[in-house]
């Protein structure tokens, strides 16, 4: 049983351990997730969403019937007479009076009109409702998409600023080794005040730049926690991207370019709307009115009349310009592929750059061991030679600081081929 307890044990701890190791370290892919989820503009998601479902709405309730509402009086200079005298008529017919219309007229009239064939309008105008909000969807897509380029930027920026402050730490290191050595060397008369401030006075200017170096990391810490919306402590660990196992893709597949197309189909949709507006309509209606007169022209006293028919309408004023309106289309399109052309002119050039900056980084980084192997070599022979008394503690502080200028050199090459290379993958996506 003390065994079970015991593996129990270890287990919970093993997994508390793990548990709180990841929730201290931070992954780039994290800063994407954040930094789109905290940018303000992520909220036009939800209006352009809300938009699209109120204008469909819209556009079904074309098919409900529509209810107008009529109310007119008018005063009129003469009204419908029969075209002889009325003494003649008596004289003919005599007890029949022909009655004489009032030339004050009263009418309200209600009528329901319901569409049976609209020529594909509202089924047009709920296509061009599902167009225009994924255009929307996709440039609000491409424009959070910048926010990738601007993580790089403040993440390997505080990367860069580990790296350096690493450094720093090893230099300070190596400085007080030197010091202890010098100060041996003081008891054995080999060495002298002087020398052994030469070389506190480096250490002091290592502490100072390792300040420096926090603040600037600090600095980085906090813009990046801005924009990801968290608040990123001194001890959370920075994760180092991963380089992509296989060769970076030349193919671009851009945000830019889905809204583009987007832009084409709506253009699509509103060439098919044209089609539909030059189409006839047909629809039922019913109408029911009071007033003086009725459908009865005859009749002088206040009636309420109804009339239902079919109604065929069509609007051939549009024709007059269809030709222009396509061409507008054709206008449109052609400037959707200008800019698709210059999106694509502009981003082969920048990945010319970045290919030429991704080979240099990798040729720079190759020299760069070879530069440390030789400064390390330098700056021991450096450090036995003052133990033997052959150099000064001013030859040896150069030797020193020309190796952590190296190394420094070194990991800031490491940083910006990083860089260099997510910088690549933002720009072929």
């Amino acid at each position: 049983m003390k065994l079970i307890y015991l593996l129990l044990f270890f287990l919970v701890g093993s997994m508390v351990v793990g548990a709180h190791a990841q929730e201290n370290t931070l992954t780039i892919s994290q800063c994407y997730e954040w930094a789109r989820s905290n940018y303000p503009q992520i909220q036009q998601y939800g209006l352009i969403d809300r938009t699209e479902e109120y204008n469909l709405s819209n556009a079904s309730r074309g098919w409900l019937p529509q209810i107008a509402l009529n109310a007119k009086a008018t005063y009129q200079s003469d009204v419908t007479k029969l075209p002889f005298d009325a003494k003649q008529l008596s004289a003919i017919m005599p007890g029949i009076e022909i009655p004489t219309l009032a030339k004050d007229q009263y009418q309200v009239v209600a009528e329901v009109n319901q569409t049976i064939w609209d020529g594909g309008v509202i089924h047009s105008a709920r296509r061009i409702t599902k167009a225009e909000a994924e255009a929307n969807r996709e440039q609000l897509e491409s424009d959070l998409y910048t926010l990738n380029e601007r993580v790089n930027q403040l993440y390997f920026g505080c990367l860069l600023q580990d790296e350096l402050l690493a450094q720093n730490i090893l230099l300070q290191k190596e400085l007080q080794i030197n010091i202890d050595r010098i100060v041996a060397m003081m008891a054995n008369g080999v060495a002298n005040q002087s020398d052994l401030e030469s070389m506190q006075v480096e250490l002091l200017n290592a502490q100072q730049k390792e300040i420096e170096l926090k603040s600037s990391r600090t600095a980085y810490r906090q813009m990046l926690g801005t924009l990801v919306g968290k608040t990123l402590s001194e001890n959370i660990r920075m994760e180092v991207p991963a380089l992509p196992g296989n060769s970076l893709s030349q193919s671009i597949n851009r945000p830019e370019l889905r809204a583009l197309d987007a832009k084409n189909r709506l253009i699509e949709m509103q060439d098919k709307q044209i089609t539909a507006g030059i189409m006839p309509r047909i629809g039922a209606f019913v109408q029911g009115g009071y007033g003086r007169p009725g459908l009865n022209m005859l009749d002088n006293n206040f009636d309420a009349f109804y009339m239902a028919g079919l109604r065929l309408t069509w609007n051939l004023g549009k024709l007059y310009t269809l030709k222009n309106d396509r061409h507008k289309l054709d206008v449109n399109r052609q400037m959707v592929d200008v800019q698709r052309d210059v999106f694509l002119f502009n981003t082969n050039l920048q990945l010319i750059q970045q290919n030429t900056e991704i080979r240099k980084m990798n040729d720079l980084m190759k020299a760069d061991d070879d530069i440390i192997r030789l400064r390390t070599s330098i700056k021991k022979a450096a450090e036995t030679k003052l133990e033997n008394g052959v150099i000064s503690v001013t030859d040896l502080i150069r030797e020193i600081n020309a190796e952590d200028m190296a190394r420094q050199t070194a990991a800031v090459h490491r940083v910006q081929h990083l860089l260099s290379v997510y910088n690549y993958m933002y720009t072929t996506n």
